[in-house]
């Protein structure tokens, strides 16, 4: 992902509009604090985010016993036909799992990163991931197909979207009329977890942002050591 500053501005650029009208019906613009980007959503600051070049934190070789990565897939509950997007993929480190559980379906590795999407293009050269798709979003839009994805992941990624409301009524977009959003976050009511603050979320703030997309509460599974798995669904 982009530095926070540069995703922000050049969305400014592109839309030619000033900063002050995204303060309107969704953003608060502040003096940013330590970690943040000074722009505020529903009470909560946007963190800033994680480029590139922190590429191999993602793959680090104490993720596993860190937060039992091993053990996210199978609390998805996919099928081997399920058509599921990673929003936000980075190296690609959920996508080729997911890969392994929906063999006949077909997963979409989405970043805004050309840099994180090479990397996963080079693990499919090495016989990685048959099915996975790289697609390259934007800060506003996943780019994803309409009505297509039975779940759309997102791991540690959904805090530093600096327009969550955009991108995520694109996301609902995406999904099939019973489509699910598996959002990952570090639990922002414990302490005692080593991550920053603005890198958390509380399931209370989750629930109410997804709300607001119209999106349903089915359950969050606690399973994991640092963060939330919080399942909501598309519809009533």
């Amino acid at each position: 992902m982009l530095n926070p500053a540069s995703r922000t501005t050049a969305a400014l650029l592109a839309a030619g509009l000033c900063a002050a009208a995204f303060a309107g019906d969704y953003y608060v613009l502040t003096a940013p604090s330590h970690d943040g980007i000074g722009k505020s959503y529903m009470g909560r600051e946007i963190a800033q985010v994680m480029g590139h070049e922190g590429a191999q934190w993602l793959e680090r070789a104490s993720r596993e016993q860190e937060e039992s990565t091993n053990k996210l897939v199978g609390l998805l509950g996919l099928s081997p036909t399920d058509v599921v997007a990673d929003v936000g993929a980075g190296t690609g480190y959920f996508s080729f799992r997911m890969s392994k559980a929906v063999t006949r379906g077909r997963v979409y590795a989405e970043d805004i990163q050309p840099e994180m999407l090479a990397i996963i293009k080079e693990r499919q050269k090495k016989g990685e991931g048959p099915n996975v798709v790289t697609v390259l979003g934007t800060i506003t839009d996943p780019k994803l197909p309409a009505d297509s994805l039975d779940l759309i992941l997102l791991v540690d990624a959904y805090h530093e979207f600096s327009f969550p409301r955009e991108m995520g009524e694109a996301m609902v977009r995406a999904l099939k009329p019973s489509g699910r959003i598996a959002l990952v976050e570090y639990r922002g009511e414990d302490s005692s977890i080593p991550i920053k603050d603005l890198h958390k979320m509380t399931e209370a703030q989750a629930r109410k942002e997804m709300a607001a997309l119209g999106l349903t509460w089915q359950r969050t599974n606690e399973s994991l050591p640092w963060q939330h798995v919080m399942l909501f669904r598309k519809g009533s």
